[in-house]
């Protein structure tokens, strides 16, 4: 069974939904049957290498937020990743293009590496006080520790048309789904969950896709909770 998963680097969301479906898959009792492939998906695309800014300066331009909103919706989301184990820096952090990252992860699908740079990405941009954005240098430094090689690294990050299609047809394959945010799981391309949900959540779509046949459709129970998109990221109250 494959499960793909939608989801950005800069989404917090996306850094919670992760930890929150890879508690769900070691608890599923068929996990060493499933494959996960992670696509890109860009919060921002388009925006400019060099425009980094500061996450509570983003979020009141962007999106109208006051600043005691946009530092009370940090802290939720500090919150909810506490809770799964993750660090999370509320305040100090950047925002800016995802692109390179993306590109580089699809270079590490290839290698066997996706999903351990995944991880020291979303580490670096949410709990590391070094910035990801527009830095090249830090970006060698994860794919390093990642497991690839420095120079081959380097000349994908120097090349901006390196796996740029591969980063666009995921995206165009994303809004072909439905998928108006991310995180966005698509389980055997039978059931769709959208959104950080409960690891429960998860644990019941695996079982529905592992024994069933079916139309991709939304898993009952799965909301736009705790997403991110174009107006935002959605926060539960809980």
């Amino acid at each position: 069974m494959r499960v793909e998963i939608w989801s950005d680097i800069a989404c917090p969301w996306c850094y919670v939904g992760k930890a929150r479906f890879d508690k769900a898959l070691r608890e599923f009792p068929h996990g060493d049957e499933v494959e996960v492939v992670h696509r890109s998906f860009e919060l921002d695309p388009g925006r400019a290498k060099d425009d980094v800014q500061p996450v509570i300066d983003m979020l009141t331009r962007k999106y109208g937020m006051s600043p005691a909103q946009a530092e009370a919706g940090e802290d939720n989301l500090g919150a909810q990743a506490a809770a799964e184990g993750l660090d999370y820096r509320t305040r100090g952090r950047d925002h800016g293009s995802t692109f390179d990252m993306h590109r580089l992860l699809h270079f590490a699908k290839e290698q066997g590496r996706q999903e351990r740079l995944l991880d020291l990405l979303y580490r670096a941009n949410f709990a590391d006080e070094r910035s990801v954005f527009n830095d090249d240098e830090r970006l060698v430094e994860l794919a390093v520790a990642a497991g690839l090689e420095e120079q081959a690294a380097r000349a994908v990050l120097a090349d901006p048309r390196a796996y740029a299609d591969d980063v666009r047809a995921d995206e165009r394959e994303a809004a072909q789904l439905g998928a108006g945010g991310v995180p966005f799981f698509v389980l055997d391309r039978k059931y769709g969950v959208s959104g950080a949900q409960p690891a429960e959540v998860f644990t019941r779509a695996l079982a529905q896709a592992y024994g069933d046949r079916a139309p991709l459709e939304t898993v009952d129970g799965a909301d736009t909770d705790g997403a991110c998109g174009p107006d935002g990221c959605a926060v539960p109250q809980r």
